[in-house]
């Protein structure tokens, strides 16, 4: 599917990935869900897989709610950076290392719930117009939406799909 560019396919594309990432994790039994990647070095597990969406959740949830309210804030929470959000990402992947696989499901289908009712308060001009929100920058808050969902799920599908076949081997 094509990078969405309005609001209907943003919030289609995002319900469709997330029902297919689910359909994807379903398909294997609560033995493999639960197995350790045998290719990665960060996330490796289909549980962090899943907190760190939902974390990356969190970060849009929590920017745009602060910068609506007038407190202006970057995206991505200090000291990280766009050069420095691999280590962001390490940091969330340490937060959840006690987290269970059933409670990231929980944290992610919440999230998600949460994320598609903000896009949902935003037009079509809002969400895709750059320069209309001070607080973006030079990019659209849809794109910042894109790459936290439909984008996101769509690594998040690939991962474990590599996980899934590595286990049929």
């Amino acid at each position: 599917m094509p990078r969405p560019t309005t609001k209907a396919q943003l919030l289609q594309a995002s319900d469709e990935n997330f029902k297919e990432l689910f359909s994807l994790i379903n398909s294997m039994t609560k033995e493999k869900q639960e197995k350790s990647f045998s290719f990665e070095d960060r996330d490796k597990n289909i549980r962090d897989v899943l907190v760190h969406l939902y974390e990356w959740h969190q970060l849009l949830l929590n920017w745009v709610h602060s910068n609506q309210a007038g407190n202006k804030i970057g995206f991505l929470p200090e000291p990280y950076n766009w050069k420095t959000y691999p280590e962001m990402n390490v940091m969330f992947w340490k937060k959840h290392q006690n987290t269970s696989l059933e409670e990231s499901v929980k944290l992610l289908q919440k999230s998600h719930s949460d994320v598609m009712k903000l896009i949902d308060l935003f037009s079509d001009e809002e969400l895709f117009t750059k320069k209309v929100f001070s607080w973006t920058g030079t990019t659209s808050l849809g794109s910042y939406c894109v790459s936290s969902t439909s984008s996101h799920y769509d690594w998040a599908m690939k991962k474990i799909k590599i996980h899934k076949k590595s286990l049929e081997k």
